[in-house]
């Protein structure tokens, strides 16, 4: 599997997006999304997820070119605001890149330990601690049991 990796000028533009799509509450004292440095781990998602390559460099390479139209420049020369714009107008139309990029942002977002931390839960793995769970009725099962020659047997 080769390497993926942004370039600086679709780094730039992520930063902007992920602050449009997750911007900082104050009130909770959540983090923008931009602010957290995530481009390196949506990277690595990408690499790890070959049916979302395509979308995303299908996306990046659609913005870039909307930021080109705007400012021959592109990304680099768009502010906070025209980024913000220039998103809106493209997830009105587009159906592909809005929900691959969802999924990255939010699972990246919600993973960073800042996030978890603001969000009131333990910075931690959930293994080897583990939660507390409720005893259950193994009873239940009974009936899942009394099927025989449904699972094959070593």
């Amino acid at each position: 599997m080769d390497t993926f990796a942004f370039t600086a000028d679709q780094e730039h533009l992520l930063v902007h997006l992920l602050d449009v799509v997750i911007p900082p509450r104050t009130d909770r004292q959540l983090p923008g999304a931009g602010a957290l440095g995530l481009i390196d781990g949506i990277a690595r998602t990408v690499q790890e997820t070959p049916l979302v390559r395509p979308v995303v460099e299908y996306g990046l390479s659609a913005l870039a070119e909307l930021a080109r139209k705007k400012r021959p420049a592109g990304f680099a020369a768009l502010s906070a605001q025209e980024v913000k714009d220039m998103w809106e107008e493209f997830v009105a139309t587009d159906q592909f890149f809005l929900p691959a990029f969802l999924f990255l942002a939010y699972s990246s977002y919600y993973r960073h330990p800042r996030v978890i931390e603001a969000l009131g839960l333990e910075v931690r793995a959930p293994h080897p601690k583990g939660y507390a769970m409720e005893e259950s009725d193994w009873t239940l099962l009974d009936p899942v049991r009394d099927r025989a020659g449904m699972a094959r047997r070593r």
